[in-house]
């Protein structure tokens, strides 16, 4: 039997290698000929990133399937990190990828019952490492959300095979473990009504200063509504690092506000997101429209309210808003600055008009959404779009081989 090898590669950014591992999982789950490598990039972008490998590497993967960790580029620290960064750590890891694809490559040559390489599949954000492909004559793809734009005849085919969402059946999100305070996390939602609960969470790179934190807070107040908030604590300004979790949330909340809210609400800091959208509590997300936090929201049928951040936020918003009609609008038009102190103010009062639509059990929009969620769960299917779409992938991969 022909054995393929398929080496993917993510942005090393949580929601990025997260969805790559997916894919891969995905790959080998469906085709026995099928052997899967994801090539993490160092250093990554946020330290929780490195807690999720180091789970992965104490986990059970699929047959076929290995994570490997590439070494490290030393020119790139903390203090480096800049506009430039990608770029640095993309030729950096240009030396490391040729390393490994050489293996593969050896190992054929020396045992041919062994994998072949039969393609590259790059995040939308790692496709610099081409010239890697093109050097060795090997086929690459490109995981990519933006397929509209490349469905016009004028491209190489597109393969549509997602959602690309965590199975909840595969166990528990490898991150939530006792110090993230995920068995405290649901078992506060099991003690919640049905839709009841509005959650916040705005990826891993989503935080907010103090100013918008109380808008947030003066919001939920007002609402009534239960909540569950992952607030997360902003890095220095000019400094490219996400995140980081409070360790006492009084510190940037409105005085009282945690007492006052103590019966409906739970602020907490790094969320199983997964987990969460597919509790029967929560009702409706406030998301920044990173694709990932999009598709598991319709996946699980909890409506969105838009705040898009960073990247191609801003365009997935307004699809979902504008084109689709899928979700509310907190604001379309944020962007954050990750460098400078530009600083721009979502008021309360935009905010709670937001979460009161998002909230509303008989609107319009929550059926669409639940109708979407019932389609998505379709297309994975025997029969389904995506489940043809990834059988057609696989057979362009191994025929390349030919």
């Amino acid at each position: 039997m022909k054995k393929a090898e398929v080496v993917l590669i993510p942005l090393p950014a949580m929601g990025h290698i997260v969805a790559v591992v997916e894919i891969a999982k995905l790959l080998v789950q469906r085709d026995d000929r099928i052997y899967t490598t994801v090539l993490v990039m160092h250093p990554t972008l946020d330290p929780s990133t490195t807690e999720y490998m180091e789970s992965l590497a104490a986990s059970t993967l699929p047959d076929r399937m290995r994570v490997i960790n590439l070494p490290r580029v030393e020119s790139i620290t903390s203090a480096t990190k800049g506009r430039n960064w990608l770029t640095c750590l993309i030729e950096g890891q240009k030396p490391h990828v040729k390393e490994y694809v050489s293996r593969i490559r050896t190992q054929f040559e020396m045992n041919p019952d062994s994998p072949r390489l039969a393609g590259f599949v790059f995040d939308t954000f790692a496709t610099g490492l081409k010239d890697v492909s093109n050097e060795f004559g090997i086929p690459w793809y490109v995981f990519s959300a933006a397929v509209s734009s490349l469905s016009d005849g004028k491209t190489p085919p597109v393969y549509q095979v997602g959602p690309i969402v965590k199975h909840i059946g595969d166990g528990p999100d490898p991150l939530s473990d006792e110090s993230n305070n995920s068995r405290d996390i649901m078992g506060w939602l099991d003690d919640q009504p049905p839709s009841s609960v509005m959650f916040l969470c705005f990826g891993s790179w989503g935080s907010f200063k103090e100013n918008q934190v109380k808008e947030i807070a003066f919001a939920l107040e007002r609402s009534g509504h239960r909540f569950l908030w992952s607030l997360r604590k902003p890095s220095q300004n000019g400094k490219m690092q996400s995140p980081s979790d409070y360790e006492n949330f009084q510190s940037i909340l409105p005085q009282g506000f945690l007492d006052r809210t103590a019966k409906i609400g739970k602020v907490i800091g790094w969320a199983p997101q997964v987990e969460i959208l597919s509790h029967s509590a929560v009702g409706g997300f406030a998301s920044h429209c990173g694709w990932n936090s999009i598709l598991e929201s319709l996946r699980f049928g909890v409506p969105i309210a838009t705040w898009p951040l960073y990247a191609e936020q801003q365009f997935n918003a307004f699809q979902m808003v504008i084109e689709l009609g899928l979700a509310f609008e907190i604001k379309m038009d944020y962007r954050k600055d990750f460098y400078g102190d530009t600083e721009i103010i979502v008021s309360s009062d935009d905010i709670l008009k937001a979460i009161k639509s998002v909230m509303e059990q008989d609107s319009e929009i929550r059926k669409k959404v639940k109708e979407m969620s019932r389609v998505s769960e379709k297309t994975l299917v025997a029969g389904g779009s995506s489940f043809s779409s990834l059988g057609r992938l696989i057979e362009d991969m191994m025929g390349n081989m030919s």
